[in-house]
């Protein structure tokens, strides 16, 4: 039942992406081109999940347990070391340069691009580098 429900979760996520658009780059790229032809776009999406993350949290968080699990799985370190920090700025760069981030990217292959596929074999390569070098 816990996969089933990663798989709806993931399914969701994905629509979502599709039906406010950001799995075309341009939207992304047009969010971050602030001198230009501006795209807010972005920051209403982004506003969304905000809201609904924090309502979410509020309403799960009144249970003693997860309805399909053990425990609630929540991440136990808070500082900011080297390794998080320049992991987000690789992302942000590569966002930035390509217009996708991991999820519309995998959301996006059914419309297989060149510079999809680029960024694509880039962010399995940054993963193996990863692996190699012990960064986890």
């Amino acid at each position: 039942m816990r996969t089933l429900m990663g798989y709806i979760a993931g399914l969701l996520f994905g629509l979502g992406l599709a039906i406010s658009g950001m799995t075309d780059p341009a939207r992304v790229l047009g969010f971050l081109d602030i001198a230009g032809n501006w795209d807010p776009t972005l920051m209403f999406v982004l506003g969304g999940a905000v809201i609904t993350t924090f309502i979410g949290y509020r309403l799960v968080f009144k249970r003693l347990e997860p309805l399909w699990g053990d425990a609630f799985q929540l991440p136990t370190r808070q500082d900011l070391d080297a390794k998080l920090l320049g992991g987000a700025a690789l992302f942000g760069i590569g966002w930035g340069l390509s217009g996708y981030c991991p999820g519309p990217a995998i959301a996006s292959i059914g419309g297989l691009t060149p510079p999809l596929f680029a960024m694509l074999i880039a962010m399995v390569l940054g993963w193996f580098a990863a692996r190699r070098l012990s960064v986890s």
